[in-house]
């Protein structure tokens, strides 16, 4: 069965036909629902997202679709902003107290504004472009190139013994105590399956035999997808930490990971990550009550 991943959730039709009606999406802008951001942040109130009036918002917009009556949501970005900012909070942040719709579309929202963002000039002739097809597109100014949003796959693995135990590490950059599964982006001509193989042997010199495909989420700090997997080693004694990326690896039954976060002494990755999901499925359904911690991010 595929994990309920937290991110995974969406119930907005992207309704990718309506972006070439430049008429019609004037008329949807007018009843829209506008999400603000400003950077990497939305705007907020106590329940969620805090909407914009249409007929007052200004900045660069982008469609993200329509919800299950015929709403439709828009983004509004800016890069910086001199007004106060305190409404505003990160996606890291409010991800785990949205709603199905409202995760959906703030997860489209970071993923494409992020990527306007960090292409402004043509790859092709270096000029600038501009946005098109209500934001899912920008076309070069100068040869006409269009250019697509792109996604970096990224395969996530739960390494596991044939005792049923977790093997978990921890980077060197991530908050004192923080433990996690592994991870590593896909290279060029790579399939996720050999992406598991290496990054497993990489990082902690563990020797895959099986592996179990768990579901996919997007991450989008600032354009990945996690494919997640869980594996199963056959060297469990030999492995360690790869002295790099990795600097300590722990080997953990539900006993001891249950201890450990009680104490304090092991802290868990964020609600809204993959890992996190990954390891409360493998401890079972009691996990979201009884595992602790989680919601400090990197350093």
């Amino acid at each position: 069965m595929l994990l309920n991943l937290p991110l995974s959730r969406s119930k907005l039709d992207r309704a990718a036909h309506l972006r070439a009606d430049s008429a019609g999406l004037e008329e949807l802008w007018r009843a829209a629902k506008v999400i603000s951001m400003v950077g990497d942040k939305f705007k907020t109130n106590p329940h969620g997202l805090a909407y914009l009036d249409p007929l007052s918002a200004n900045g660069e917009r982008y469609f993200l679709g329509l919800d299950e009556t015929g709403i439709p949501y828009f983004v509004i970005h800016h890069s910086t902003s001199e007004t106060d900012l305190a409404d505003y909070q990160s996606l890291r942040t409010i991800g785990a107290n949205l709603n199905d719709l409202e995760i959906g579309a703030a997860v489209h929202a970071l993923a494409l504004t992020q990527w306007h963002e960090a292409h402004q000039r043509c790859a092709k002739c270096g000029e600038t472009t501009h946005p098109t097809f209500a934001g899912a597109v920008r076309e070069c100014d100068k040869c006409g190139a269009s250019h697509h949003p792109r996604t970096d796959p990224a395969i996530i693995v739960l390494v596991k013994d044939n005792k049923n135990r977790i093997l978990l590490g921890r980077q060197k950059i991530w908050p004192a105590k923080r433990f996690s599964t592994f991870a590593g982006f896909v290279e060029p001509g790579e399939s996720f399956e050999s992406c598991v193989i290496r990054e497993v042997a990489e990082e902690c010199g563990g020797k895959v035999t099986e592996m179990k495909y768990l579901g996919s989420q997007p991450w989008p700090f600032p354009a990945s997808i996690m494919i997640a997997y869980e594996a199963t080693i056959s060297n469990p004694d030999a492995v360690k930490a790869d002295g790099e990326e990795i600097e300590e690896i722990v080997w953990l039954t539900r006993e001891e990971l249950l201890a450990q976060t009680t104490s304090g002494e092991l802290l868990l990755p964020p609600i809204i990550s993959v890992a996190r999901a990954m390891i409360n499925a493998w401890y079972g359904p009691d996990a979201a009550a009884e595992l602790q911690g989680g919601e400090s991010w990197r350093n």
